[in-house]
């Protein structure tokens, strides 16, 4: 206890001496507030970069010519996460060179620790080039629906080192770039659109296929979305008190789901305009009197 104290007393007066001295009480400040400038700097370059970026971006946006929206969001993202790391690293050597370390002593000497800093940021540059990887070969791009390695959602955001998902509940997942293994995107090409319709035993299959068919051909010339179809194929199954019809169409990407909806909607108004009984479930109850 009487150790501990005479250090804190030790440390304490070192302080005050520090402090009573104007000449190294100027230099600490002065060494303190270049700092503090340098990192000002850094985030004002950070954000008028990422200004001229974004305006850049938006100007080709409104070009005549046809251009990928979804490859130029995911450009200006990783662009923006270049310029963020390369304005730090400056920032990074020049408070290295405020505390008087030469900054290129510092990396001809730095094959003596190379081995061991390069283990410790193998996972970083593997991150950094599957990302380029990843952009160069179109695997993806801001705005698609995929799933990554069972985490499934919309593309938020494309970094350089790592990607953002967001789910269908709303959660952001983070996934660095090197660790994507299995990439399912479900954006690409035609999409399907499947849904069936139940009709009871005692209806007539074929008038209930027809009527099918009928609304399916005013869908098709309303709803742009829909590609191909919508076509019946028929009697996918027999259930326990229903005859299935089942009913495909092709959709342009992220538009299946309310194509289904509408498909759905529009065949039970056609049904029970023309009378045909959708099965649901019944009771009987049978009285026996003695």
């Amino acid at each position: 206890m009487f150790l501990f104290i005479h250090r804190v007393e030790t440390s304490l007066r070192e302080t005050f001496e520090f402090l009573r001295n104007p000449e190294q009480l100027t230099k600490f400040l002065g060494l303190f507030l270049n700092i503090i400038f340098i990192l000002v700097i850094a985030k004002i370059s950070i954000r008028i970069i990422h200004s001229i970026v974004n305006k850049f971006f938006q100007s080709q946006k409104n070009l005549k010519f046809k251009v990928d929206a979804a490859r130029m969001e995911t450009l200006k993202g990783l662009i923006k996460s270049m310029v963020k790391y390369v304005i730090y690293f400056i920032a990074f050597t020049s408070i290295i060179k405020s505390f008087g370390v030469e900054v290129g002593a510092l990396i001809a000497t730095a094959g003596i620790g190379g081995l061991a800093f390069g283990f410790g940021a193998q996972n970083l540059v593997r991150d950094v080039i599957t990302g380029f990887f990843i952009l160069f070969e179109d695997q993806f791009s801001v705005g698609d629906y995929v799933d990554i390695d069972g985490i499934g959602g919309i593309i938020e955001e494309m970094a350089l080192r790592v990607t953002k998902i967001r789910d269908f509940n709303g959660d952001l997942h983070t996934i660095p770039n090197g660790e994507i293994k299995k990439v399912t995107n479900k954006s690409t090409g035609k999409m399907r659109a499947w849904v069936n319709m139940s009709i009871a035993y005692e209806e007539d299959i074929d008038y209930a296929i027809k009527v099918l068919n009928e609304v399916s051909e005013t869908l098709k010339n309303e709803n742009p979305n829909i590609v191909e179809g919508p076509t019946v194929l028929g009697v996918t199954d027999l259930g326990d008190s229903e005859v299935v019809i089942s009913v495909i169409a092709k959709t342009v990407p992220m538009e299946q789901w309310a194509v289904e909806r509408l498909m759905r909607k529009n065949f039970k108004q056609a049904f029970d305009k023309h009378g045909i009984e959708i099965p649901y479930p019944r009771r009987v109850v049978i009285n026996k009197t003695p």
